[in-house]
């Protein structure tokens, strides 16, 4: 910086407002502030987005955070730390809350729901027992402390827990970074993917897309463009473009001098032994008087959101002859088209919102098969480019602000929204969006402010964190239904003790070994099996579809097990015996349905569990109160009937609910 007149070096978190600093190529703008002389060239797409650098000079702004990339600026800084450009974004990013996850969501209003009606059910479940029923309060207590813990979905959460931890494992051996353990279930359940351009589907680098010579060889050319890039060592992302293209020569002894390019001028030029001139920059300031067919082709070229360069030569201080017309383009990261034509076949739009201009976006677009409008932000206001937001596929031109109010009138339409980005101009639409995701390479702020960071070429990843994110949504779905079958079966037990005068059926050692070989182990099983359902509809809508059914039929079953004692004289404890098992059969019934279709995984758990159930059942009968050796013929044929009774209405509610769902999707 300028202290008293000289140039000092001062530690960027000494400066002030009112500092003059001197930034040269390469530095980076500590805070924000005016260019008061000099000339030169910022990259600022990290916060405008923004592909190609800004001439600056003075009287212009310059901003934290970008970087010299030519040229000398003298900026005096106006806003520093907080008060600076970046730092309200980011703060604005701070602001916005991050969307919870939906499947946690509908848990705990299952919980919360659960909770409200467990202890007062409970309780009146004791006193009915006691007072009515004249049940010893030694024996009460024990059935009154089963229908409590039968509502209850214990592990549930866990479950779930333990499902999307196995999901970020997974993720992290391929570098992809979950901040926010449900960041692959929202991305999971997205229905529209906004895609910023700069750093993410694009490398930031440039690569030769067409050449076209004129009244020259190829060969001649790659001779003449080779001497030309031997002369600088500067790079950029032009020079790195040709230099791959055309490897600069080894020998340097004919170059006589170099020009470097220059924002004013728009080109760079080398002087040859042999008197040769050559120029490279952009047509209209290298040549005035482009002739007319090299003019067409520079406009279609240009049309297609390429750079245009020219390339002239001239002897011995001539006027200058094109020699061709070299077409640069922004550098695609490998896979990108591949993975949006994965969205794409799942049903998941595409927009693409970038800081750049909205051609050269557009271009971008077409070049990944993006079909659709484009439009320039700029021109729009707030209402407009809402009304804009879902019939347009590509816009150009946007504002960080505006790319939230885009992400924000998308959702509003109801839509699930994930957004990409690097910048810390992406950051307030990354926190507006229900799922976010920061490609590495950008800022920090960027990457703090995501829920998923992938590595700077891994945007092909993606499809592989949505796949993480349906098989956790899509398995603890099957495994949720498992565990409100015991909750619901709990419930209208419970609630028809209440009303009429049986006496609860199960005891808590009971319900263990239910719970355990009906849900636990076999939900744990089927939680971490690949499963690529797509995500449809309410989860707790799903979730009961799936379990009322089972509920019902281990309700009326167990009830009619102990109404055996009133209609055929069974003592209570047999009774609760064929509960039980009744309970268990039904269960396992409800075991095979979540596992169909099947597979060889869903088969085995389905089998050791069965297995497991018999040899409980003969072998461990006595130590979890279900022994079958009090049970008499009488017994035995009404436990099946019963059981029958049980398995009938399952069929009939399933059937039902299979009808109503077929309905409500042909309408």
């Amino acid at each position: 910086m300028l202290r008293d007149g000289e140039e000092t070096s001062v530690d960027p978190d000494a400066l002030v407002r009112g500092d003059i600093v001197v930034l040269r190529r390469g530095d980076q703008v500590p805070a924000d502030g005016t260019v008061v002389s000099g000339s030169g060239a910022i990259d600022e797409s990290l916060l405008t987005g923004e592909s190609e650098p800004m001439l600056r000079t003075s009287g212009d702004r310059a901003l934290s955070g970008t970087f010299i990339t030519e040229g000398t600026l003298f900026v005096e800084l106006e806003k520093v730390g907080d008060e600076s450009y970046a730092a309200g974004l980011t703060r604005e990013g701070r602001a916005i809350r991050s969307p919870k996850s939906q499947l946690m969501q509908d848990l705990n209003k299952l919980l919360h729901y659960v909770s409200m009606i467990l202890v007062p059910l409970g309780l009146l479940v004791l006193l009915k027992q006691t007072l009515f029923n004249g049940i010893a309060l030694k024996a009460a207590v024990p059935a009154a402390v089963a229908s409590m813990l039968g509502m209850i979905p214990e592990g549930l959460i866990l479950l779930t827990s333990v499902a999307l931890m196995v999901g970020v494992v997974r993720l992290g051996r391929k570098d992809v970074l979950v901040q926010e353990l449900y960041g692959i279930e929202t991305l999971a359940r997205a229905d529209v993917l906004c895609l910023d351009k700069t750093g993410t589907l694009t490398t930031g680098r440039m690569e030769v897309e067409t050449v076209l010579p004129v009244n020259t060889s190829e060969d001649s050319l790659r001779s003449d463009l080779s001497r030309f890039l031997a002369a600088f060592d500067d790079a950029t992302g032009t020079l790195d473009a040709l230099r791959a293209w055309c490897p600069p020569a080894a020998d340097t002894t004919d170059i006589v001098s170099a020009e470097p390019f220059s924002s004013e001028k728009k080109c760079s030029a080398v002087v040859l032994r042999d008197g040769r001139r050559i120029v490279l920059g952009a047509p209209s300031f290298v040549m005035e008087n482009l002739p007319a067919p090299l003019q067409e082709q520079q406009n279609a070229l240009t049309a297609q959101g390429l750079r245009v360069l020219l390339l002239a030569g001239s002897v011995q201080g001539g006027t200058l002859s094109p020699m061709a017309l070299l077409a640069l383009r922004d550098e695609l990261r490998p896979g990108c088209a591949a993975t949006l034509e994965a969205f794409r076949h799942e049903g998941v739009q595409l927009k693409l919102i970038s800081g750049d201009d909205p051609r050269t976006v557009s271009a971008i677009a077409k070049r990944l098969g993006l079909d659709g409008e484009w439009v320039d932000a700029s021109v729009l206001d707030a209402d407009a480019l809402k009304q804009r937001c879902k019939q347009t596929t590509v816009f150009g031109r946007v504002s960080p602000e505006q790319k939230r109010l885009l992400v924000e009138a998308l959702k509003a339409h109801g839509l699930r929204v994930a957004m990409t980005g690097d910048g810390v101009n992406d950051i307030p639409a990354l926190k507006a969006a229900d799922c976010s995701i920061a490609v590495a390479g950008g800022s920090d702020a960027a990457r703090h402010a995501a829920q998923i960071s992938i590595p700077g070429d891994g945007f092909p990843l993606l499809p592989q964190v949505v796949s993480e994110g349906r098989r956790v949504v899509g398995n603890i779905t099957r495994a949720s239904s498992l565990f409100l079958v015991k909750t619901l079966s709990t419930f209208l037990i419970s609630l028809v003790t209440l009303l009429l005068p049986l006496a609860y059926p199960f005891q808590p050692v009971q319900l263990t070994l239910i719970s355990a070989l009906t849900l636990g182990i076999p939900s744990f099983f089927l939680a971490m099996e690949p499963n690529q359902e797509r995500i449809e509809g309410s989860f707790l809508a799903r979730v009961l579809r799936r379990a009322v059914p089972g509920g019902s039929a281990v309700a009326v079953a167990a009830l009619l097990c102990m109404a055996g004692e009133y209609w055929i004289g069974l003592p209570t404890e047999m009774c609760s015996v064929l509960a039980s098992l009744c309970a268990l059969g039904v269960g396992l019934l409800a075991l095979y349905s979540v596992c169909v279709p099947v597979s060889k995984l869903r088969i085995a758990v389905a089998s050791l569990m069965t297995i497991g159930s018999l040899i409980a059942v003969a072998v461990l009968g006595n130590l979890f109160k279900i022994s079958t050796g009090m049970l008499t013929g009488a017994a035995w044929g009404y436990g099946l009937l019963c059981l029958a009774a049980g398995t009938g209405v399952w069929g009939a509610a399933s059937l039902l609910f299979r009808r109503k769902r077929t309905s409500a999707n042909t309408h």
